[in-house]
């Protein structure tokens, strides 16, 4: 059972088109687990409908739509690089961001318990990522430089602050400390997306700071 969900102004933001594309996406996989997210998202794009049927929509002049036909008919057509995973659990927004199979993506090891796969979503402000944490291990204490949205693909992991599950969203703001660690039973995928790169707090990782990089785009 899903307990963690995004705030509603979220919610409004991504309906209304104002979310980054990373966010975006975040929010995406949420809602392809959550039944309560899905309904109130429902609820206001019909909202939004309604607000916007009325309005008289400002004339276009024929040069611009011309020019709109005209750019259609000479783009070729896009190829999809949508990744038909075997697990059939994976967020549909996951699999068009996936460019591999999920066993052959590339892993880059942070810690003993971390890897860190990197994800493409052309938003040039946040760095959107795959986080696989070990069963039972544990990030060391950090705390972030930024923002970052997070949603348990699988498995699940705990904090300070609670326990998450698959589905779970979790948001946490600027300077908030947390050491997250995996559940004994499995090993825990969380999509990630943050504008700025972890800091480590704890003294013994403090040293890795420097070399921790941020990849967004």
């Amino acid at each position: 059972m899903i307990k963690h969900h995004p705030d509603v102004n979220l919610l409004v933001d991504y309906v209304s088109g104002n979310l980054s594309p990373a966010k975006a996406a975040c929010i995406s996989a949420h809602n392809s687990y959550c039944g309560i997210c899905r309904k109130t998202t429902f609820q206001l794009e019909t909202l939004g409908a309604e607000l916007f049927k009325d309005l008289e929509a400002p004339p276009v002049p024929t040069s611009t739509f011309d020019s709109v036909l005209a750019r259609l008919e000479n783009s070729p057509p896009r190829q999809s690089k949508q990744v038909e995973s075997k697990d059939e659990s994976f967020p549909l927004v996951l699999k068009k961001l996936m460019s591999k199979e999920f066993e052959d993506l590339e892993w880059r090891k942070v810690t003993s318990a971390l890897s860190v796969s990197q994800l493409h979503t052309g938003d040039l402000s946040h760095e959107c990522a795959l986080y696989q944490i070990a069963a039972g291990g544990k990030i060391p204490e950090h705390d972030h430089k930024g923002a970052e949205m997070t949603v348990v693909i699988s498995g699940g992991f705990s904090d300070r602050q609670g326990v998450y599950h698959k589905g779970d969203f979790i948001f946490r703001e600027k300077d908030q400390i947390h050491a997250p660690t995996a559940l004994e039973s499995e090993d825990c995928i969380c999509l990630a997306v943050s504008d700025a790169p972890l800091r480590f707090t704890d003294w013994k990782y403090r040293w890795m700071n420097p070399f921790l990089r941020f990849s967004a785009g």
